[in-house]
């Protein structure tokens, strides 16, 4: 990298910082003591201080302790986004174990794999998911499940609400091996010792699908939590006057880390969004003016199709961050207007990050935009540009695959040397580095652009063709909302480019609108990149954290082929 030169579009935020090499419940413990009675979080109109977010943290982990819960130990919170889920995180770090993140809506093949995976001897849910994990409990290593309902933490007219609407869903729970939180053992009065944690220490186990696609337990320390939290609060200059909606769930990394943690760490309030309706976002923004809007590419597409969205006062935003997919340049443009006419100065930013690294590990930063640039790593990360698979770094300009050092890159994949063998690799530098899987580039200013996935590049007529990149250009037709790209067999090129889309009027779907947007396309990109066929679709497939699904569509396109 041309050296330093790129330091200059940092600004006043910091390249480099000091990381505190304890665990991450001290370093939440400073913000406990720091801002006592400033407001942690909001939880559908419920707040709890600083102060009680820390005596809720101590109860869990003196129940938790009392249960036969100890240091080391793994214990698996599937939970959706809740006080139960952020208060079990925080003691059980307290206590010096593992927890190990699940969605709670994965099936019960994926519970299994999950639990086993990680050997779990403890695990957190809500009710409504107590049967999924009763129906494996021979299968898997649980000793005791704790189970809680989402309506514990509401306030009381909320709480009683809810449950008088389900009480006809109550489930009996069996004790001999289930248990519910709030009836777990008396705490007493004995203090529970504070673990002695380091930043090397394992912390949380969140699953990704990695280099290969596999379902695989990303081991992240201490110190991985630690900096992530911190880099985010420095780059967006959080302190205690911001507040964050945690929209993006915390069985995700975005969600735990960002939404949440960092919030946290830096004395701010995170409003605690269990389950995501845009009408309800909509709402809370407008009535909770949270100074940091971060989110994936459909969520802020679906705030701008709200109207009470688009009628919002938005002087308050300081920043709004997208990540977790690639951003289109008509949705950044129109998500910016909107707040201008709305009073704000926000622009909506991309980012980049993944798992392996805890979460963002860069963005741009507020004040200098880049069409289609990722940004500047954060303070203490290293990006790379490499020949995909080798140690050879590649000049400005030339695409290859990204590279990551630095604090957040994970401890390695649970119970997989071979992965975690291919993922990281040791430099002649000394250092380790994080292999993404993911092409992109470097300008002579040091910003990057994110290309593709590796594996997700399609090769049509012996070129190499970038999804992302057709779906971008795609998504500029005006009648576009979303759109995907997937490779087909085809005897003339090897391969030929489909594109799904969803327009923002399904009736406009025909022959005439199909041609109308390939032509649109072959004016903006070279033919190998062109679409050569347009299915329109009502909605197009969401992975669970929204993201635009397309191996789903790649599976529907294999039956149809078979079927044929």
């Amino acid at each position: 990298m041309e050296q330093k030169s790129w330091l200059k579009f940092y600004g006043d935020i910091p390249h480099t910082i000091d990381y505190p090499d304890g665990s991450l419940y001290a370093l939440l413990k400073e913000s406990i003591d720091n801002h006592p009675h400033a407001i942690a979080y909001d939880f559908l109109g419920k707040t709890a201080t600083y102060q009680e977010l820390g005596d809720q943290i101590d109860e869990y982990a003196k129940k938790f302790h009392n249960m036969g819960f100890h240091a080391t130990d793994t214990f698996s919170i599937i939970m959706p986004t809740s006080p139960q889920g952020i208060v079990a995180f925080y003691a059980i770090n307290k206590l010096g174990g593992v927890a190990s993140f699940v969605h709670p809506l994965s099936t019960e093949d994926e519970l299994k794999h999950y639990l086993n995976l990680s050997k779990s001897r403890f695990a957190l849910t809500l009710d409504m998911f107590y049967d999924k994990v009763a129906n494996i409990k021979k299968e898997i290593p649980l000793e005791k499940l704790v189970v809680t309902r989402i309506s514990e933490y509401m306030p009381a007219a909320k709480k009683t609400a809810y449950n008088l609407i389900t009480l006809s869903k109550r489930v009996k729970i069996d004790s001999r091996w289930a248990v519910w939180l709030k009836a777990l053992g008396k705490s007493g009065e004995t203090p529970v010792t504070v673990a002695e944690g380091n930043k090397d220490d394992l912390a949380v186990i969140l699953y990704s699908g990695g280099t290969t696609g596999s379902p695989k337990g990303v081991m992240l320390t201490n110190g991985n939590i630690v900096s992530e939290g911190m880099m985010v609060a420095v780059w967006g200059k959080l302190d205690e006057t911001d507040t964050l909606l945690a929209i993006l769930p915390i069985f995700h990394g975005f969600g735990l880390s960002v939404c949440v943690n960092a919030a946290l760490l830096a004395g701010g309030k995170t409003v605690l969004i269990p389950k995501f309706t845009v009408k309800e976002v909509a709402g809370l923004v407008k009535k909770k003016r949270p100074t940091f809007l971060i989110g994936v590419p459909t969520l802020f597409k679906a705030l701008l199709d709200e109207k009470d969205f688009r009628n919002t006062d938005l002087s308050f935003l300081k920043m709004s961050f997208s990540g977790a997919d690639t951003l289109p340049r008509t949705l950044k443009e129109t998500f910016d207007e909107t707040v201008r006419k709305n009073g704000g100065k926000s622009v909506l930013l991309e980012g980049y990050g993944l798992t392996e690294a805890v979460t963002a590990i860069m963005a741009l930063p507020a004040h200098e935009y880049r069409e289609g640039s990722i940004g500047l790593p954060f303070p203490n990360m290293d990006v790379k540009i490499v020949e995909p698979g080798s140690f050879r770094e590649l000049p400005h300009g030339e695409i290859g695959e990204i590279i990551i050092n630095g604090p957040a890159v994970m401890k390695g994949y649970l119970n997989n040397p071979e992965e975690t063998a291919t993922a990281l690799k040791v430099h002649n530098d000394g250092k380790t580095w994080l292999y993404t899987g993911d092409l992109g580039y470097r300008d002579k200013d040091g910003f990057f652009y994110f290309k593709q996935r590796l594996k997700r590049m399609i090769k049509s007529s012996g070129m190499n063709v970038y999804p992302s990149e057709v779906e971008n250009t795609v998504c500029r037709h005006e009648d576009v909302k979303f759109a995907c790209v997937i490779g087909l067999e085809d005897e003339r090129q090897m391969t030929r480019i489909k594109a799904f889309v969803e327009l923002h009027k399904p009736s406009l779907a025909s022959p005439e609108k199909e041609k109308e947007i390939i032509d649109f396309v072959r004016k903006r990109l070279i033919k190998w990149s062109c679409p050569r066929e347009i299915e329109f679709m009502e909605k197009l497939p969401l992975t669970k954290i929204g993201k635009v699904d397309f191996r789903k569509l790649e599976e529907i396109e294999h039956g149809k082929s078979i079927g044929n």
